[in-house]
C-alpha cells in the first residue's frame, strides 16, 4: 500500500466521461480522499511514522499522531511551532496521501479541475447538462500539482481568493456574473491543498476573506452574490509568539481551524544530531574525506541545545534546526580545507573549526537586549560555545576520569592548537607531556593520527571551558597552560 504514495504511477488513459463512468470511479471530497488512502496506508504491514512521513524525526509519539487524528477528523490544521522545526516540511508531506492522478473535466480556460461529476462553474454544469458522456473530455491532474503554498508577507486578497477583472468588465461583462472574476490561489486549488505560512502576519482583510472557505467552503469577492462550493484543505503555519499575541489572529479565524498542531525541537541530543546530519546532507567520501568523532557532533548539537536556553538569545524567536545544520556543514568544511591544504585523509574536525561557525551563526540567533548586557552576537556565540564545549566534556570526565590530566599543566606544559596545523604537530607535543594524556583517547579510541589531534583539542578546550586552564589566541592559533603561569 505504501507503493501507491509514490509519484512513480502512470496517467490513466481515460478520456471520455463515459469511459470513467465505467471504469467504476466515484466523486470524493478531498478531505475523503485523504482519509481514505491515510486509512489504507496505516493498515498496512510496514505502516511506521518514518515509512508514513519520510524525514521527520523526533515526531513519533508527539506532532504525527495530532497530524494523522486531524486527517481522519477532516481538519483543516494549523502547524504553531517556532522556526525551524519543520512544519513547512509537515505541510508538504500531506499531499502525499492524495490519489497520483485525479481526473477533471477538460474544459478550455477553465480556472479550476472541474470534478467531473460534481463542477462548481457555470461552464462546468453546462457541459455536463449539453453534451453526452461519450464526448466530455476527461484529463488528469497529478498529485504533485495539487498543493499551493503561499507566504503570508504581502499577499494581498487578489492573490489568494480572488478580485474583479476590470478587462471583462469593459468587455461588457455583468460584475456579478462570475465570468467577470479572476480566480485566486485557494480557489484554483479547488480540489487539492493550499498552505498558508506565517499566518499572523496575513492581512486583517484577507483573513476575514478566509472565514467562509474555512466553515462554509464557499467564496465570496468583494460581497458579489457569486459563490462556488469550493472542495480545498486549508493548511496554516504559524509562530507561538506571534499567533497568539493579540490582535494578531482575528479570533473567528482562529475558531474555524479544526487542529492545532503543535511542533517543538528535539527533545534528546542523540535526535538532535541524526536530524542535523540528515538535513546537512554532505558526502563525508569522496577523494577528500572527513571523518567526524561522535564528540564533535556532541559538541555541534549541544551549541544549539545552549543557544536555546541562553539567557542571550531572544527565547521567544527559537533558534532553528537550520542553526545547528548550517554550523556543522561549516564544521566539516573546514577541516575538509585543512585535508585539502595539508593532505590529510581522513580531515578530522577539531575545536578549533568551531571558531568560523559564525559565518553560519550570525543572523540565525536575535539576541536578547536585556539578558546579553549589549554583547555583541559574536561574543555571544562564544559563549554558547564555550559552555557547550563544558557540557560535552563534564560528561567524558564522568564517564573517562579525564579531570586528572588538569595536573599535567601544573608543571608548566604549554600546548599549540590551530584549525590549520598538521595533525603531527599535535603527536609531537604529546611527547611531551606524561602518560595521563593517553586517558584522553577513551573518548575516541583510534591509532589515527588526525582523531588523536581532535581528541587532543576537545579535552584541551574542555579543561578551559570548566576552567581548569586558560587560553590564549593569537593569528588563528590557541595556546592552553595551567592558570596563573
Amino acid at each position: 500500500m505504501l507503493a501507491m504514495l509514490s509519484d512513480n504511477a502512470s496517467r490513466p488513459a481515460i478520456t471520455t466521461l463515459a469511459a470513467l463512468r465505467a471504469s467504476g470511479w466515484r466523486s470524493r471530497s478531498v478531505k475523503d480522499e485523504l482519509r481514505a488512502n491515510l486509512v489504507a496506508a496505516l493498515a498496512a504491514p510496514n505502516a511506521t511514522p518514518r515509512e508514513l512521513f519520510p524525514g521527520i524525526l523526533g515526531y513519533d509519539d508527539t506532532v504525527l499522531p495530532e497530524v494523522v487524528n486531524a486527517i481522519l477528523a477532516g481538519h483543516d490544521m494549523l502547524f504553531l511551532g517556532e522556526k525551524g522545526q519543520g512544519k513547512s516540511r509537515l505541510m508538504r508531506l500531506l499531499p502525499r496521501f492524495l490519489d497520483a492522478w485525479i481526473p477533471y473535466l477538460d474544459i478550455p480556460n477553465s480556472p479550476v479541475h472541474e470534478d467531473p461529476e460534481q463542477p462548481i462553474t457555470r461552464a462546468g454544469r453546462e457541459l455536463l447538462a449539453s453534451t453526452p458522456p461519450e464526448q466530455i473530455p476527461i484529463a488528469w491532474w497529478p498529485r504533485a500539482e495539487r498543493y499551493a503554498e503561499r507566504l503570508a508577507p504581502g499577499t494581498k486578497f487578489a492573490d489568494v481568493i480572488g478580485e474583479i477583472d476590470p478587462a471583462k468588465l469593459i468587455g461588457g461583462t455583468s460584475m456579478s456574473a462570475e465570468d467577470a472574476l479572476h480566480f485566486g490561489l485557494i480557489p484554483r486549488q479547488h480540489r487539492g491543498i493550499f498552505a498558508m505560512n506565517e499566518l499572523p502576519d496575513l492581512d486583517e482583510l484577507v483573513q476575514v476573506g478566509l472565514f467562509n472557505i474555512l466553515e462554509e467552503r464557499d467564496v465570496q469577492i468583494r460581497g458579489y452574490p457569486v459563490r462556488f462550493d469550493l472542495d480545498v484543505l486549508v493548511l496554516f503555519s504559524a509562530n507561538p509568539s506571534t499567533y497568539n499575541r493579540s490582535g494578531k489572529v482575528i479570533p473567528q479565524l482562529k475558531d474555524r481551524i479544526g487542529s492545532t498542531i503543535v511542533t517543538h525541537y528535539p527533545r534528546e541530543r542523540e535526535l538532535g544530531m541524526a536530524i542535523t546530519r540528515q538535513e546537512a546532507n554532505i558526502d563525508l567520501g569522496g577523494e577528500y574525506p572527513v571523518l567526524v568523532p561522535p564528540f564533535m557532533d556532541e559538541v555541534c548539537e549541544e551549541i544549539s541545545r545552549v543557544a536555546r536556553k541562553s539567557r542571550y538569545v531572544d527565547h521567544a524567536s527559537g533558534v532553528s534546526a537550520r542553526f545547528a545544520t548550517a554550523n556543522w556543514r561549516t564544521m566539516v568544511a573546514n577541516a575538509r580545507r585543512r585535508g585539502i591544504a595539508l593532505g590529510e585523509r581522513p580531515a578530522v574536525p577539531r575545536i578549533s573549526d568551531l571558531a568560523h561557525i559564525h559565518a553560519s551563526a550570525v543572523g540565525k540567533l536575535e539576541l536578547d537586549l536585556m539578558g546579553s548586557h549589549q554583547m555583541s552576537e559574536r561574543q555571544a556565540i562564544d559563549a554558547i560555545v564555550a559552555e557547550a564545549i563544558a557540557n560535552i566534556f563534564n560528561e567524558y570526565v564522568d564517564a573517562h576520569g579525564l579531570g586528572d590530566i588538569a595536573d599535567v599543566f601544573a608543571k608548566g606544559v604549554r600546548i599549540e592548537v590551530g584549525d590549520m596545523l598538521p595533525s603531527s604537530s599535535y603527536a609531537a607535543a604529546m611527547r611531551e607531556v606524561p602518560d595521563a594524556w593517553t586517558k584522553a583517547f577513551e573518548v575516541n579510541p583510534s591509532e589515527n593520527e588526525a582523531v588523536r589531534a581532535s581528541c587532543v583539542e576537545f579535552v584541551l578546550a574542555g579543561l578551559w571551558a570548566t576552567e581548569r586552564v586558560s587560553r590564549t589566541e593569537k593569528y588563528g592559533r590557541v595556546s592552553y597552560e595551567v592558570r596563573g603561569l
